[in-house]
């Protein structure tokens, strides 16, 4: 149990992928200018997420590991990313042509978000990076995975509320659109750098 908490903990708030490891930072000041774009990124990414790290641990385990080949992960990973996003995409499109109207435009730009290759690469590395006297296995990296998804999102949604927030405000003309973007994303990684010293 203890195990469970401190993979949640650490997904979500003390090794948050973008306040913390500074991944998928171009959906992050690209895609949030909107909640519901923000919300449906964030779900887009965390589900490739779950999926990528469910396919590419064991074949990095069971098959790249034994056979000497584990050198060629990165390669071997976006090309198992970039598939699952576009089976995701195809099965969407058949089953939920709205929904696929919706993300449409935000599955394909999955492919390139490095969060997902992060986690990814992240599982298969040394688990004490982050969890003391834990070691990494199947269970474990899909759940990191699925928080770590959940972190993002989260990220992705207060920086998206913040920034209709300031579309009401007057701000100086200098630091209006992405000047004050950067601004506000300063802000909230330092109030994320918080739970470093709490948790």
């Amino acid at each position: 149990m203890a195990t469970f908490i401190a993979i949640v903990l650490a997904a979500v708030l003390t090794n948050n992928f973008i306040t913390v490891k500074t991944y998928g930072i171009c959906p992050f000041l690209g895609v949030s200018k909107k909640t519901s774009s923000a919300l449906g990124m964030g779900v887009a990414v965390t589900i490739v997420m779950v999926l990528a790290t469910a396919v590419t641990y064991p074949i990095y385990e069971y098959v790249m590991v034994p056979l000497n080949f584990a050198f060629l992960e990165i390669i071997v990973f976006i090309f198992i990313i970039a598939s699952l996003v576009q089976m995701l995409e195809k099965i969407i499109q058949k089953l939920s042509p709205s929904l696929y109207n919706a993300m449409g435009v935000y599955l394909p730009l999955i492919t390139t978000n490095c969060a997902v290759l992060g986690v990814c690469e992240l599982v298969i590395g040394d688990m004490s990076a982050f969890l003391e006297g834990a070691t990494m296995n199947y269970g474990w990296a899909v759940l990191y995975a699925l928080f770590a998804g959940i972190g993002f999102t989260l990220i992705m949604v207060i920086m998206s509320g913040l920034r209709e927030k300031l579309n009401h405000v007057k701000v100086a003309k200098y630091l209006n659109g992405f000047p004050v973007s950067m601004v506000t994303a300063s802000f909230i990684c330092m109030a994320f750098m918080v739970f470093t010293y709490i948790v």
